[in-house]
């Protein structure tokens, strides 16, 4: 899903209060990240992640193989931290406008 600019700055601002609950760490983005990811996305639709400093990536390469194997949207990448969102079909938890 490829979303607009209000889409977007919408998210972010809903990404300002979330706390980070997905960390990328020296393994890189592993079969049990994307299950947990999946898991995240599907309960809370916006997630927000960090990479830790002996990750082998930075967030701009997580944010994108991340997305990539669970089909979720980037919203925003600042510093370690990125944030994901992937609108549940069956159960919506967030409208965007």
């Amino acid at each position: 899903m490829e979303l607009k600019g209000k889409q977007r700055a919408y998210l972010r601002s809903l990404a300002n209060n979330l706390d980070t609950i997905l960390y990328v760490g020296k393994d890189g983005i592993t079969d049990n990240i994307i299950r947990e990811a999946n898991d995240l996305l599907d309960k809370r639709e916006l997630i927000k992640c960090a990479v830790q400093q002996n990750a082998p990536l930075s967030a701009k390469e997580a944010i994108i193989e991340l997305c990539d194997r669970t089909s979720a949207s980037p919203v925003q990448t600042i510093g370690r931290r990125f944030t994901i969102y992937r609108q549940n079909e069956e159960e919506p938890v967030i409208t965007l406008p």
